[in-house]
């Protein structure tokens, strides 16, 4: 096909234009992506599409990032779903940092409201306000927001595609396009008469793209059904390319030292150590940090570990209980937003019994599998980038203020994503790169973090306070106020992304509070932001992994305080709420035999939580194990709407519990003298297969709109093995991470 470098240098197409013998397909309206940039002259074409037709046959230009998530396998198959493709016969590449790659679907959730009750018009309304991203330069990955960005743009981009070739082979045939059929990436024409797709690429260049209604879903052959992931080969083989695995010819190896307390600078360094070790090219000054290069990149970490430095030190709490004694002193303040007020909190009905709990979690990290690392080559009027990352637009801004270049010299080549959960739409670590790019002016640098360094200057999930009051009477919930306070993900990190000021109600912040489809009477739920300290950013499910916490333990406290089982005391709330709430809770019950009755030594746990559009409920099972705790069995129950893949649906079900099981049992980071005291997996572990449960999944598919899949799996997974926890011992868990408190198998 036309070399991916040619296409990715030029702007967004709209329609279709002959590149090198090819045509490309995009769609391009107001109410979808940008105004029309294509304004061919001199016999130039401006090209960034989805689809692209060839002699060598169909790719896919996808921009969103590959990180396990299964993305580039569920967008083949919507394209080829219009297109009339095996999935697994396009060719996926991932596309350039570009405007028109913008993310449709993330800004929609900024909209007021709770998600769950949105009316058609609402839904519309979200599509529009989305389509603003481009005007924000938002290609990005994050926010569950994949598969919605993509349903419809990916098909109709197919659908264009079909119908153009096959008005290209009607045009030659001499036919009424009516009379041609589609299959297996061929038109089929009456008697017997075949043309490939390839064949015909050149022709359907010159001809108007076509528009048609989108399939029915009784005709689909590839959504919703399971589809043999894309890369699978490839990972399995280890051929598949993540940023650490990029190589240039005459590259250099890079590694870096920062200072462990963050904002601050560095007031000098010694490098003689350094200096004198085998492998060691030069020594740079970064202002802030220091930098080895080497010639691989394990000589350039011994040789910054040799260095010492003298770094200027914390303005922000020196440890963990003085910045948790600033986040509660965010509830002395006023609330940032109070997004639900139903009925009055204040004004209980007599003999109401009250229920008064404060909850902690920690400060979290990533901890993806890849380290931080980026490649970066600077020659002075260009520079390229190859990192795996979640948000090539973002990145590109950056980089080019970084290194004084407009932003179309800037090239981002995004590879596979060895895990990024949040971390990597953060672009400190491209822009690392940068500077020591501008400094080896004309040689490839790759710069790689070590674990420590990774571990140490992370965009933290932020450390939270929950403070709830909540009431029963006569087994019934009558109450609910609960106060969420913590740094704000919203301001700080979408402030970062966006370059701009973030103020107002933060919706984010009390997300999986606020907005639990649960019909409580009197129900309000206030916010309260923490001054900025420790750097923070979006972490798996964001605000909904703290909130999910919160709002599902009170939950639980007052199920049992009234007597009833927990489980039915949920399904009672949100069938008097909303459907699909309720759904997941029966469908979890059912798959898990849940009996409200668990023998000796053996307990079991219910949460729910509502998140990215999409209810989950889930059970976990757990046993005593010769003293200690051990998580046997775990039941998730999810309606997404329409699943396009639903296995690989299971598969971020599954990955977001562990994920969730993983932080509830062992994450935290822990701060003295203002540095992060965790550096590697033995100081932050995660669940091992040991002590990993089996796992059941069911993929509902009956709400009307399509929810999220990567993050919604997480909020419920502390409080359902906490809830469980419970019942095991008599001992109620009111802070993570559970390994303080419980003698966990690990």
């Amino acid at each position: 096909m036309a070399s991916l470098k040619k296409i990715a240098r030029r702007s967004f197409l709209v329609g279709s234009a002959a590149i090198l013998g090819g045509v490309a397909f995009g769609t391009y309206k107001y109410h979808q992506p940008a105004p029309n940039p294509l304004e061919p002259g001199a016999g130039k074409a401006v090209l960034n599409p989805f689809v692209f037709v060839d002699q060598s046959g169909v790719t896919l230009i996808a921009p969103r990032a590959e990180m396990g998530q299964g993305v580039r396998t569920s967008w083949a198959a919507l394209i080829a779903e219009e297109l009339d493709v095996d999935p697994n016969a396009v060719n996926v590449i991932h596309g350039p940092a570009a405007k028109a790659y913008y993310n449709s679907a993330m800004m929609a959730e900024a909209l007021p409201g709770r998600g769950y009750n949105a009316s058609d018009f609402q839904h519309s309304l979200g599509q529009v306000v989305g389509n603003f991203s481009k005007f924000l330069d938002l290609q990005v990955t994050g926010g569950s927001s994949s598969m919605k960005d993509g349903f419809e743009r990916m098909r109709r981009a197919g659908a264009s595609a079909r119908e153009t070739l096959k008005e290209a082979a009607a045009q030659k045939l001499g036919v009424s396009r009516a009379l041609l059929e589609t299959k297996d990436g061929h038109v089929l024409a009456p008697g017997g008469v075949t043309l490939s797709y390839a064949e015909l690429a050149v022709e359907a260049a010159g001809i108007a793209p076509q528009e048609v209604e989108l399939r029915p879903a009784a005709q689909w052959k590839y959504i919703g059904k399971t589809v043999p992931r894309i890369d699978m080969v490839a990972k399995v083989t280890g051929t598949a390319g993540f940023g650490v695995d990029t190589r240039i010819p005459g590259m250099k190896f890079a590694a870096i030292k920062q200072n462990p307390h963050f904002g601050a600078g560095m007031r000098s360094f010694d490098a003689s150590a350094a200096e004198a070790m085998a492998g060691v090219e030069q020594i740079l000054d970064l202002g802030d940090a220091v930098a080895v290069v080497g010639s691989n990149t394990w000589l350039a970490q011994q040789a910054v570990n040799a260095i010492t430095v003298d770094w200027e030190p914390a303005s922000y709490p020196q440890t963990t209980e003085g910045l948790f004694a600033e986040i509660a002193a965010s509830f002395d303040g006023s609330a940032n937003s109070t997004l639900r007020d139903d009925g009055d909190v204040d004004d209980l009905p007599e003999g109401a019994e009250v229920i008064e709990a404060e909850y902690q979690l920690p400060y979290l990290a990533h901890a993806t599998m890849e380290p931080m690392n980026a490649t970066a080559l600077y020659t002075g009027d260009a520079l390229e980038i190859w990192a795996p990352n979640q948000g090539p637009t973002v990145l590109q801004k950056s980089a080019a203020e970084l290194a004084g270049l407009e932003t179309e010299a800037v090239t981002v080549h995004t590879t596979y994503l060895g895990g990024g959960f949040g971390r990597r739409i953060e672009v400190d670590y491209a822009d690392r790169a940068v500077q020591i790019a501008r400094q080896m002016k004309g040689t490839p640098v790759q710069l790689t973090w070590s674990r420590e360094e990774d571990m140490r200057h992370d965009f933290y999930r932020p450390g939270a306070i929950g403070r709830y009051r909540a009431a029963i009477k006569d087994g019934k919930a009558v109450m609910v106020h609960g106060k969420i306070a913590a740094q704000s993900t919203t301001q700080e990190g979408a402030g970062r992304m966006l370059g701009l000021p973030m103020s107002g109600p933060d919706k984010g912040h009390v997300d999986a509070a606020f907005n639990q489809p649960l019909a409580i009477p009197n129900f309000r739920v206030e916010g309260y932001i923490t001054k900025p300290m420790i750097p923070v950013g979006f972490w798996r499910s964001v605000a909904a992994s703290f909130n999910g916490f919160f709002s599902d333990s009170i939950i639980d406290e007052m199920a049992h305080k009234a007597g009833r089982d927990p489980l039915e005391f949920r399904l009672e709330l949100a069938r008097a709420e909303w459907e699909p709430g309720a759904k997941v809770l029966e469908t979890v019950r059912d798959m898990s035999g849940w009996s409200g009755k668990t023998p000796e030594g053996i307990g079991r746990g219910v949460a729910f939580a509502y998140s990215f559009g999409t209810p989950v409920a889930q059970v976990i099972e757990v046993a005593d194990q010769d003293g200690q705790i051990a998580i046997k069995n775990a039941w998730i129950a999810a309606d997404l709407g329409t699943a396009v893949d639903p296995r690989n649906v299971e598969a971020q079900l599954f990955s977001g519990l562990a994920y969730g099981l993983s932080a509830a049992c062992f994450g935290e980071i822990t701060f003295d003298g203002g540095a992060v005291q965790q550096e590697n997996f033995p100081d932050y572990d995660a669940i091992r297969m040991p002590s990993m449960p089996r796992v059941e999944v069911a993929v509902l598919q009956e709400q009307k709109h399509m929810g999220g899949a990567g993050e919604p799996g997480t909020p419920p997974a502390a409080p359902a093995l906490a809830n469980a926890i419970f019942d095991l011992t008599g001992t109620r868990a009111r802070r993570l991470p559970l390994m303080h408190d419980f003698d966990l198998l690990s």
